[in-house]
């Protein structure tokens, strides 16, 4: 379940599901990445420093890598710099990790056991080459965790009903799936387009890896831009929510 908070008075989103790590999701009160709404940058300022002290770290330990909706996962370290990265791996307690978004889908996960997380970036094209999942099993291969330890917080995005793709995108899309579901996906016979659920497909990609606990956010932010942001609902001149993950010592 998804729950607003206060950080400075101003609304996070967190889930409940997620125990023994910092996370959430900013909001617009809580935005740091203006991106194309440059009169938001004093704003963002403060709201960085904000976030970093309510983590208990320095704005500089707060690792953003540049987001090109590639496929690529790296593990974050402070002070290096992550060109086309969608996905970074979180291993060190000292830092933060802080993923930008705009109707795209942020999957924050995260190893109950070993205490390590990641947060994976999944518009389309992460979503066709199945970047969440690729996380995760990169956190199986590299340390040691076993999907059924792994939480994973699917968090605001555009909706189903707002987000409509051509076939090609939708073949691409469900190819990535084992199984034939019929939920994350609506036909449009009259134009031969599809109407995606992104965050459904995320959902099922995980569990088809074996992950037990999933919490998805019935947020969107096409319907709730009095919230979040949206690309398509603002045309592409926005500023950017974002998703945060520290560790706990």
């Amino acid at each position: 379940m998804f729950k607003f908070e206060l950080i400075n008075n101003k609304k996070v989103l967190k889930s409940d599901i997620l125990k023994g790590a910092q996370h959430f999701f900013t909001t617009r009160e809580s935005v740091v990445t203006p991106k194309e709404q440059s009169q938001l940058q004093k704003l963002c300022n403060e709201n960085i420093n904000d976030i970093a002290n309510y983590l208990g770290i320095t704005p500089d330990c707060i690792i953003v890598p540049e987001q090109t909706h590639s496929a690529n996962i790296a593990v974050a370290h402070k002070g290096s710099l992550y060109p086309q990265t969608d996905a970074l791996i979180l291993e060190d307690k000292d830092i933060a990790i802080l993923l930008n978004f705009a109707d795209c889908t942020p999957v924050v996960l995260y190893d109950t056991i070993n205490n390590i997380g990641a947060i994976a970036h999944a518009g389309w094209r992460g979503t066709a080459a199945s970047i969440a999942k690729k996380t995760a099993e990169f956190m199986i291969q590299n340390y040691a965790s076993k999907p059924e330890n792994i939480t994973a917080v699917i968090g605001p995005a555009i909706s189903m009903k707002n987000y409509q793709v051509d076939k090609d995108v939708f073949n691409k899309v469900s190819a990535t799936l084992e199984k034939k579901y019929t939920d994350y996906f609506l036909a449009d016979n009259t134009t031969g387009k599809y109407n995606l659920d992104l965050k459904t497909v995320n959902q099922h990609q995980l569990e088809e890896l074996g992950l037990k606990t999933i919490d998805k956010c019935e947020y969107c932010t096409y319907d709730s831009v009095d919230v979040f942001f949206s690309y398509r609902r603002e045309n592409g001149k926005t500023a950017r929510h974002s998703a945060v993950l520290k560790l706990i010592k």
